[in-house]
């Protein structure tokens, strides 16, 4: 990693710095009340990653979530789901997405024997970085579960957990 960053999981005051960094890249900010009970849920992981030993806004890198659905949606079944990360505009490409996703990975792991991935089919950066944890492509749709995609497609994707030699 480029930075030194520590991974933890978010707590209520994390909130206005996931806002600030939302914001800032430009994207649809989530509802806080909504965030903080994604923070409070036991089936859910919110991360953020931080500059180590700060915890003020110029120490906040960015920030990471998983999402549980409990029901099959067609293709899309029932488990765990990577949600999105979204880094800090000046401390992209330095390896703080990577970190919040293996982060995020290894929590499902404890979970789950698969992780499932929604994607904007436009989105081939995404698409190629998560093939590095075996995701694969399993269907193409206009939506899935709740999510659905700018121009209309989008990927769901899944991975295996790795299995460990013995």
């Amino acid at each position: 990693m480029g930075l030194k960053a520590e991974v933890r999981p978010a707590k209520g005051s994390d909130i206005a710095h996931i806002l600030d960094v939302e914001a800032q890249a430009g994207r649809f900010l989530p509802d806080p009340a909504r965030l903080a009970a994604a923070i409070d849920d036991d089936a859910r992981l919110v991360l953020v990653a931080c500059t180590r030993g700060t915890s003020d806004v110029g120490g906040f890198l960015g920030w990471g979530k998983t999402h549980f659905w409990g029901h099959d949606d067609g293709a899309a079944l029932k488990g765990h789901y990577l949600g999105g990360v979204t880094v800090r505009l000046d401390c992209r490409r330095s390896g703080i997405g990577t970190a919040l996703t293996q982060a995020r990975l290894d929590w499902i792991w404890r979970r789950a024997s698969e992780a499932w991935y929604i994607v904007n089919a436009s989105n081939l950066a995404s698409i190629e970085l998560h093939r590095r944890w075996g995701f694969v492509e399993v269907a193409r749709a206009s939506r899935f579960h709740t999510t659905t995609f700018d121009g209309g497609a989008g990927i769901l994707m899944r991975a295996a957990r790795p299995t460990t030699p013995k």
